[in-house]
């Protein structure tokens, strides 16, 4: 099933309650936490719908001429809601462990909230968008300096410019070992394949740790 937008969903005045599918399964031994991070509107909060199999809790709000001039929306110009604490969501990667994903606002007023997002977490996805890879040093910069291994997730934008791996990995200054996987989170799938290869990367640097 794939995302679609990152619109919130709306269930009305009635709060549901939890869906069968919501439950964690009996057999899950081991849960993760992992960070979906990058610059605004690079696809964070699709991502984490696209993935998610509970419903994902999102936290956006309309967009407003408040922002103008304070978030730079280049590139998501026809973005109206924005995430401004985080986004939820969950995965089983096998019968006995499942990730917890939680995506981070993107933009920097509301940075203040990633330290309380990092806590705990085993690692991280960084978004970024060809069409402004300046807004991803600085969230790089704050997982080196944090110590969270992470891997590089580029969400193809049909207008995005395309480069090789090697190019993209000497424009963001990333180490030679930094994972860098090519995406499409509307796409489970995809999403999925992302994640799938941070857990790899996690698994070689525990073993390197040995």
């Amino acid at each position: 099933m794939d995302f679609k937008s990152s619109d919130t969903l709306r269930e009305g005045p009635r709060i549901p309650g939890p869906r069968s599918e919501d439950h964690l399964p009996d057999t899950v031994k081991a849960a993760v936490k992992v960070v979906i991070v990058g610059g605004f509107g690079v696809g964070k909060t699709t991502m984490v719908g696209s993935v998610s199999e509970i419903r994902p809790l999102t936290t956006e709000e309309t967009m407003t001429q408040a922002g103008i001039g304070v978030d730079d929306n280049y590139g998501s110009e026809t973005k109206t809601a924005t995430t401004v604490a985080m986004d939820f969501g969950r995965i089983s990667i096998t019968e006995e462990l499942v990730l917890y994903l939680f995506g981070t606002p993107g933009q920097e007023r509301f940075w203040f909230l990633w330290n309380g997002l990092f806590e705990g977490a085993l690692g991280a996805v960084v978004l970024i968008d060809t069409r402004r890879l300046e807004v991803s040093f600085d969230v790089i910069g704050r997982l080196e300096e944090r110590g969270v291994p992470f891997v590089i997730a580029n969400n193809a934008f049909p207008d995005g410019p395309r480069y090789p791996a090697d190019e993209l990995r000497q424009a963001l200054d990333l180490d030679p070992h930094v994972p860098i996987i090519e995406c499409d989170a509307r796409r489970r799938a995809s999403s999925r394949d992302v994640l799938m290869t941070l857990m790899r990367y996690l698994h070689e640097l525990a073993l390197a740790r040995v």
